[in-house]
């Protein structure tokens, strides 16, 4: 036997065994089914009139008790609060202008020397006549 007609044989017996299954199984293999969902399982669950308000899915909410509110509500509240006192803050603080540096010791000596110096740079031309 040629491996031609053995596939032949085989397919020939499967197609005989796959006729009884369905012969004892009760379903008809013969007709080829569709994609999408089966007509027999859609049709009990059809409507008879076209009322939405009647067939609507009625959607259960879950709910919070009041007690879970008040605690959202004052945790709000307090965010709010904090955010208005940074504010407040930042305002005042651009307000009362520029923060001012701290003076050294080494700065403040700098300063009187060229002070002592200008006022001696006055006396000097003070001094002299401008002829």
């Amino acid at each position: 036997m040629n491996t031609s007609d053995i596939v032949v044989a085989i397919d020939a017996e499967i197609a005989q065994l796959q006729k009884v299954k369905a012969l004892l199984t009760g379903t008809d293999l013969t007709t080829k089914r569709k994609p999408g969902r089966p007509a027999g399982v859609a049709a009990s669950n059809k409507a008879t009139s076209f009322n939405p308000v009647e067939f609507a899915k009625k959607i259960k909410r879950r709910s919070m008790s009041a007690e879970g509110r008040a605690k959202i509500a004052a945790a709000q509240k307090a965010r709010w609060a904090k955010s208005r006192k940074v504010a407040k803050k930042a305002v005042h603080k651009a307000a009362s202008g520029p923060a001012k540096k701290a003076v050294t010791a080494n700065a403040v000596d700098r300063k009187t020397a060229q002070v002592k110096k200008a006022t001696q740079l006055k006396a000097e031309t003070a001094a002299t006549p401008a002829s």
